[in-house]
């Protein structure tokens, strides 16, 4: 407390998970991928899981990122919640 500058609880470079959710669709998945990548460079397809909803309407992806900043963070989660295909991000 008191203390004006803020902490992460992360070190960095970490490996981060972020997990997306959005309705099943190519669209979605092309734009949430797109959206991380933009700010991680390419990932590696083991780096990238999805598991669709029991009555298959939605689709959650999980891409786990080597992270290097805490902006770089903020501004993955920044790109995903403005965009109006992702649902939710975690």
């Amino acid at each position: 407390m008191g203390d004006s500058g803020e902490q992460s609880l992360l070190e960095f470079p970490c490996e981060f998970p972020i997990k997306i959710m959005g309705r099943d669709s190519d669209e979605f998945r092309r734009v949430a991928i797109e959206l991380v990548e933009k700010h991680t460079g390419k990932s590696n397809d083991d780096a990238i899981r999805m598991r669709p909803s029991r009555k298959g309407n939605f689709l959650s992806i999980t891409i786990t990122i080597v992270a290097t900043s805490q902006d770089q963070l903020d501004n993955i989660y920044h790109d995903l919640s403005s965009h109006d295909e992702i649902v939710i991000a975690l």
